[in-house]
C-alpha cells in the first residue's frame, strides 16, 4: 500500500484539521471536520472513557451525520472545547436545521493529562476559548506531535503526541488516521528505540528503525490511577453507513494494539470515531470493507508511531521525547 499525498487524515478530501495549544496549562484540543456534515461513528475499548454527544452515533439513532469530531485534553474540562466548536458552527450557520433553528453535531472525546506539569489552577476552563482556536485553524496541513490534543499527552515512558498517517487502499478508496497518544502503555519495545508498529511503518515515516530483534515480556508500569488515554478518528472517502462506520472503528482498535503495548486498559479511556464523507461507491460490497477496516487498523498504528516520534520537548515536561532519548535515527 501506499500513502496519500500528505500521508494525514486531511488526504480525505473535504476533511480538514485544526490544533490549539495552551503552553501554560501544558494541554490542547483538536478538531476535525468539513464543509458537509460527513457520516460518524464510534467504538470505545477503553474502562475509562469521558466522551460527548456519542449515544448518537449508534447506526439505530436519528442522525447519521456531525459537522465536527472534537479530541481534547483536560479530562472532564476538556468536553467544554465541543461547545466552543458548536457554537462557533452556529455562528457560520452550520449544523442540522430544526424548527427555526441550527445545531451543529459535535461529538467529542477526551484524554487525561491533569499531572503533566502544567499549570491547572484556572478559575475558568480554557477548553471552550481552545476549541473554537482549533476550529478556525483547520485546514489540510496541520503540526503532528506536541500540538493539538497530543500537546500535553504522554505514554509509559515518553511523551506521547498528535500523529496522523494515510493509506490508499487496492480499490482507490482513501483511510486516514488521527490520533492523540496518551497511553499507559508504551509506544516503544522496552529500552529500545523500537516501536511495536514497526512492521506498518512505510518510507521511514518514524525513524525507519525497524522491529525489534526480540520483544521483552513486560513494560514499565509508570501510569495509573486514570491518568491515561488515547483517543482517534479514523476516516474514509468511502461512501459507509452509518453501521459500517461502526465497523470501521471497530477494525482500527486493532491497530491500538499493535501499537500500545498495553492496550484498552481499565485505566484507558481508548475510542475510535470513524468518518465517512461518502464520496466514493465501494466496488466490491464484501471486499472492500475488509480492505478498508485492514488499512484502518494499520493506519492508526501508523498515526501513534508518528505521534511519539515527532513530540517535541518543552519546559517542565516530566518525561523525555523520543528524538532526545534516542537521537534522530531516519534512514532517509
Amino acid at each position: 500500500m501506499q500513502t496519500g499525498p500528505l500521508n494525514l487524515i486531511t488526504d480525505i478530501t473535504g476533511l480538514s484539521v485544526g490544533n490549539a495549544e495552551n503552553a501554560k496549562v501544558k494541554s490542547g484540543t483538536t478538531v476535525l471536520t468539513a464543509p458537509d456534515a460527513f457520516t460518524a461513528a464510534v467504538h470505545v475499548m477503553g474502562g475509562a472513557p469521558g466522551t460527548r454527544e456519542t449515544d448518537l452515533l449508534a447506526p439505530d439513532k436519528t442522525v447519521q451525520k456531525v459537522n465536527a469530531l472534537v479530541l481534547s485534553g483536560g479530562s472532564a474540562f476538556g468536553l467544554d472545547a465541543a461547545s466552543g466548536v458548536a457554537d462557533l458552527l452556529r455562528q457560520q450557520g452550520r449544523g442540522f436545521a430544526v424548527a427555526d433553528q441550527i445545531v451543529p453535531i459535535v461529538p467529542a472525546a477526551i484524554l487525561f493529562d491533569l499531572t503533566n506539569g502544567g499549570d491547572k489552577s484556572w478559575q475558568r476552563s480554557p477548553y471552550y476559548d481552545l476549541g473554537q482556536q482549533a476550529l478556525t485553524q483547520a485546514k489540510t496541513h496541520f503540526s503532528l506531535g506536541s500540538a493539538g490534543a497530543g500537546f500535553g499527552a504522554t505514554t509509559a515512558s515518553l511523551k506521547g503526541g498528535l500523529g496522523s498517517a494515510s493509506v490508499i487502499t487496492p480499490s482507490g478508496h482513501r483511510v486516514g488516521a488521527l490520533v492523540a497518544v496518551n497511553a499507559l502503555g508504551d509506544a516503544i519495545v522496552g529500552e529500545t528505540p523500537h516501536f511495536w508498529a514497526a512492521a506498518h511503518e512505510i518510507n521511514a515515516e518514524f525513524g525507519g528503525f525497524g522491529p525489534a530483534p526480540s520483544a521483552p515480556p513486560d513494560w514499565p508500569a509508570t501510569k495509573f490511577g486514570g491518568q491515561n488515554t488515547t483517543i482517534a478518528i479514523v476516516a474514509t472517502d468511502a461512501d459507509l453507513t452509518q453501521a459500517e462506520c461502526t465497523r470501521l472503528a471497530t477494525a482500527a482498535h486493532d491497530g491500538m494494539a499493535r501499537a500500545l503495548m498495553p492496550s484498552h486498559t481499565p485505566m484507558d479511556g481508548d475510542l475510535v470515531f470513524a468518518a465517512s464523507t461518502n464520496a466514493k461507491p465501494l466496488k466490491d460490497p464484501v471486499l472492500d470493507p475488509i480492505y478498508l477496516g485492514h488499512a484502518a487498523a494499520t493506519c492508526l498504528a501508523r498515526a501513534i508511531a508518528r505521534g511519539v516520534y515527532c513530540a517535541t520537548p518543552a519546559p517542565g515536561d516530566s518525561l523525555p521525547t523520543y528524538q532526545t532519548r534516542f537521537g534522530d535515527l531516519s534512514q532517509n
